[in-house]
């Protein structure tokens, strides 16, 4: 059954849902749009703030819908915009294989054998297309009112800048003071101190440095009681060079997004001379963890698997933890074609997806490491740290290697000459499987392994 506007307004929960629907029926906010035409399904990504897409698929046979996002109304805006786009052919559907998480859905779900009934009420207004598609009178500014906000515009942006400055004179302050009294005691009451100086970064608007500093005691906590005073020297070196940097050249793109807020997705479509790279992509790992500001941070690690040399892309995204579990929007191992662009930065991976695309030819195995990674496996991690010695972790290729279990516990990845700590809670199944390649994230410690090609196949690491 084809799908009309009429359905977009039949399944729409109410009249706000339809508006903001009618928002993301850009075929722009689409990196991904297929279908398979035998089965009645289309499916496609929606691209949002944030950097890992909505996975979204519609049953045309009975309107069926899912979503990945965390809405609580059904059908959701993404998958009303789905089937809008549908009905009125704003963009093309790519003719594809069932992705294996829509069958997955299709074995779980139970079909309503019918398309639903229209569910306006007396007491509700009435969902309409045509009012939403409605002129809006003419909001135009007279150039007057336009000067005034350019100048409360740039007028912020000093205030800001003057705050940020300021934040950062008082944690040099506050590093200093923490040395002087001695690292011991800091560690004895690292919580309640780095929470202080976490709120005082936030009354700056130095979020970003502010969030660092209140995940630093579960870092710290995490490693063995002999690590952590060295730990805690090279964090707060690592935090001093940071406000260095930024006071010397303020307008870096790098250092503003670590210490206060990142540029939003339109900002980074939009800089002039971004690093965008089209390519095959493998999804390594996601890793998904709940900080305590509320946030949850996922991470979507990607690898190049087409270039000449072995390229990472991060896709990162926050949502509060009070919306729910989102559903996953990758499956580590699958390959895709995509145009990624990256955030302004020497060296940066820090990513978002422009367009993606179902892989056309066979799975790409990886490029192996250059000969230097392989002599020195921590070269790239060295290098990175020449650029931007206040990075916490670094993704490295890593070559032929074995797990290994130390005597004393814990566990190593042997790689020929070279042998490196792992912080990756391993099955006993792994010790003594031949590694061909490792991707990876060393933060100078230890290795938080991603995925693996091995003897055995390809194996995915959970953190």
């Amino acid at each position: 059954m084809s799908l009309s506007v009429q359905d977009v307004e039949t399944l729409a929960p109410d009249q706000a849902s339809l508006k903001s629907a009618s928002k993301l029926v850009a075929p722009a906010k689409w990196p991904l749009l297929a279908r398979n035409s035998e089965a009645g399904l289309i499916w496609g990504e929606c691209q949002g703030s944030g950097s890992n897409p909505y996975r979204v698929v519609v049953d045309e046979n009975d309107r069926g819908t899912k979503c990945t996002c965390p809405s609580r109304k059904f059908p959701c805006k993404h998958a009303l915009a789905l089937i809008w786009i549908r009905a009125e052919a704003t963009a093309p559907f790519a003719e594809a294989p069932t992705p294996d998480w829509i069958t997955d859905w299709l074995g779980r779900r139970r079909k309503t054998g019918a398309p639903p009934a229209a569910t306006d009420t007396a007491d509700g207004p009435k969902k309409s297309v045509a009012a939403i598609r409605e002129p809006e009178p003419d909001k135009a500014e007279t150039p007057e009112a336009i000067a005034r906000k350019q100048a409360a515009k740039e007028k912020r942006a000093v205030e800001k800048k003057a705050g940020l400055m300021t934040g950062l004179a008082e944690l040099e302050q506050w590093i200093a003071d923490q040395t002087r009294l001695g690292l011991g005691g800091f560690l004895e009451d690292m919580t309640d101190r780095c929470r202080n100086i976490a709120a005082r970064l936030v009354d700056y608007k130095a979020q970003g440095l502010a969030g660092r500093l209140d995940e630093l005691p579960a870092r710290l906590l995490a490693l063995p009681l002999e690590e952590r005073t060295e730990a805690v020297i090279a964090e707060l070196g690592k935090l001093v060079l940071m406000s260095r940097a930024f006071q010397n050249d303020p307008d870096d793109p790098q250092l503003t997004r670590a210490i206060a807020t990142s540029e939003t997705r339109d900002q980074v479509l939009g800089a002039q001379n971004g690093r965008r790279v089209s390519s095959v992509w493998e999804v390594l790992a996601e890793r998904i963890t709940t900080r305590r500001d509320g946030l949850v941070s996922h991470a979507t690690w990607l690898l190049d698997v087409a270039g000449d040399s072995a390229g990472f892309a991060l896709l990162l995204d926050f949502h509060p933890a009070s919306a729910g579990a989102r559903g996953r929007s990758f499956n580590p191992g699958e390959q895709f074609e995509a145009e990624i662009a990256f955030y302004p930065g020497k060296g940066e991976v820090r990513a978002i997806l422009v367009e993606r695309r179902p892989l056309s030819g066979p799975l790409r195995a990886w490029t192996p490491p250059d000969p230097e990674a392989v002599a020195d496996p921590l070269a790239d991690y060295r290098r990175r740290q020449n650029e931007a010695p206040w990075t916490q972790s670094t993704p490295i290729l890593l070559g032929a290697g074995t797990l290994a279990k130390c005597a004393a516990g814990g566990t190593w990845l042997r790689l020929g000459a070279h042998a490196l700590p792992v912080s990756n809670a391993v099955s006993d199944l792994l010790f003594g499987v031949a590694f061909s390649a490792a991707s990876a994230l060393w933060d100078g410690s230890r290795l938080d392994i991603l995925s693996a090609q091995t003897s055995i196949g390809k194996v995915e690491f959970d953190p």
